[in-house]
């Protein structure tokens, strides 16, 4: 009999694992999972969220074991895909990372503009040691990532390691599922034409059964957005003759998001906090043997879906289209070909082909590059800890207004996150 898969997740103890270990126990029959391995830094969440998926998988029948580990070699040695879910520093540096912009009237998001930054530059060195640990101890696995920033992390992957890597994010599968659910169809029915970097993407075409409905698809969305189902400006969309994905809105609705999180009692990072709390309490239960329905209010929407049907693709060479984000390798013609991209790919056992795209339209061409831009500055500042560099991907982001602004961001991100940028305080 052939030997089963070793799946190891990095940030095992996240409360998205039961989500994980739901996807691999419904896909068993075609991903043959014989252990997952599940790895975390802090002991008492990993026996908390371990001791959860452990009962989840005893109460479907045990088709493969849970193992727990603190040891980052000991998950994965012999692994044949990685998943990575990590957040270095923490909600309570996500939540100086949501604060901190705002001081300098700039929006807070964990991975939009200077958030997305600071949190850049914390994960990036440490993704690479991760990185440098699969080419000793699984060479030939997967890295399935989606710590985000996604889009970010998975360019200093590709840019400074060997590994094999794709990045993944929920929010074009929420996406599709979304229009699927206004067509009144099956997602899996639904192909979209998408294009973009992560957190900063659009639908320009839609197909049901090879048929063209985008006409439809955007008339639903304008209808939605005039009964304020939909979080763009009805004028908006007429504009731009795109779909937006949600983080659009932190650029398109720039002002309206910034008063709203002014006006807001407290960060989403501390409402987060409030729910993981609830949430790790429930998964101690001996009792609870699935997933709390108190999860879907964490975000996160089909991440257990992207993730495992992307492995499962891979396991079983399916070439199937996903959407992911992959070196460009000219897929869209108006930025390099190392960049890494958000589009459909071919997905097949040798990993993701991103599919051509063609050139940009030109209402969204500057947004893409200024933001391409910034990552680039970014990836580099974080591996060098290069304090010129960091300025100028602040610089370059569109929702910093001015040097000045920039340098007093740096100043406090590169001080409040002190502890976890070791490169940029070495002695001269």
């Amino acid at each position: 009999m052939a030997k089963g898969l070793k799946i190891a997740v990095i940030g095992g103890g996240s409360v998205y694992t039961p989500e994980l270990v739901e996807g691999f126990l419904a896909r068993w029959a075609e991903l043959p999972v014989e252990e997952l391995c599940l790895m975390d830094v802090d002991p008492e969440r990993l026996r908390i969220v371990g001791g959860l998926a452990a009962r989840m998988v005893r109460a479907a029948g045990g088709p493969f074991r849970v193992v727990l580990t603190t040891a980052q070699e000991e998950a994965l040695l012999g692994a044949d895909f990685v998943i990575a879910q990590i957040r270095v520093g923490g909600v309570a540096a996500r939540a100086l990372d949501e604060r901190i912009p705002l001081e300098f009237g700039v929006i807070g998001q964990e991975t939009t503009g200077p958030g997305g930054f600071a949190k850049a530059l914390r994960t990036i060195p440490v993704m690479l040691k991760l990185a440098q640990a699969m080419e000793k101890l699984c060479p030939k696995a997967f890295l399935i990532n989606f710590t985000n920033p996604s889009g970010v992390v998975t360019e200093a992957l590709l840019r400074q390691s060997s590994i094999r890597v794709i990045g993944l994010c929920n929010v074009p599968l929420g996406l599709k599922h979304l229009i699927a659910s206004w067509l009144q169809v099956a997602p899996t029915e639904v192909e979209l034409d998408y294009f973009g970097l992560n957190h900063l993407s659009w639908v320009r075409g839609v197909r049901w059964r090879g048929e063209d409905v985008f006409p439809r698809v955007f008339a639903q969305a304008l209808e939605r957005a005039r009964r304020g189902e939909f979080p763009f400006a009805p004028a908006l969309l007429e504009t731009l003759g795109l779909i937006p994905s949600y983080y659009l809105r932190y650029y398109y609705h720039h002002d309206e998001v910034l008063a709203e999180q002014k006006r807001a009692g407290r960060t989403r990072a501390e409402e987060v906090q409030a729910i993981d709390a609830e949430l790790l309490r429930m998964y101690a239960d001996p009792a609870l043997d699935r997933k709390p329905e108190l999860l879907g209010k964490r975000g996160g929407a089909h991440y257990s879906t992207a993730a495992v049907a992307l492995i499962s693709t891979i396991h079983n060479d399916r070439g199937e289209v996903h959407i992911v984000n992959v070196r460009n390798e000219g897929a869209i013609l108006d930025l390099p070909a190392q960049a890494v991209v958000e589009v459909p790919a071919v997905v097949d056992g040798e990993g993701a082909h991103p599919l051509p795209c063609g050139p940009l339209p030109p209402q969204v061409r500057g947004l893409v590059q200024a933001v391409k831009a910034y990552e680039e500055l970014t990836v580099e500042a974080a591996v060098g800890g290069d304090e010129r560099r960091a300025l100028q991907a602040l610089l370059a982001h569109p929702l910093v207004p001015s040097f000045s602004v920039a340098q007093g961001l740096w100043r406090a991100l590169k001080e409040a996150h002190r502890s976890y940028l070791p490169q940029f305080f070495r002695a001269p």
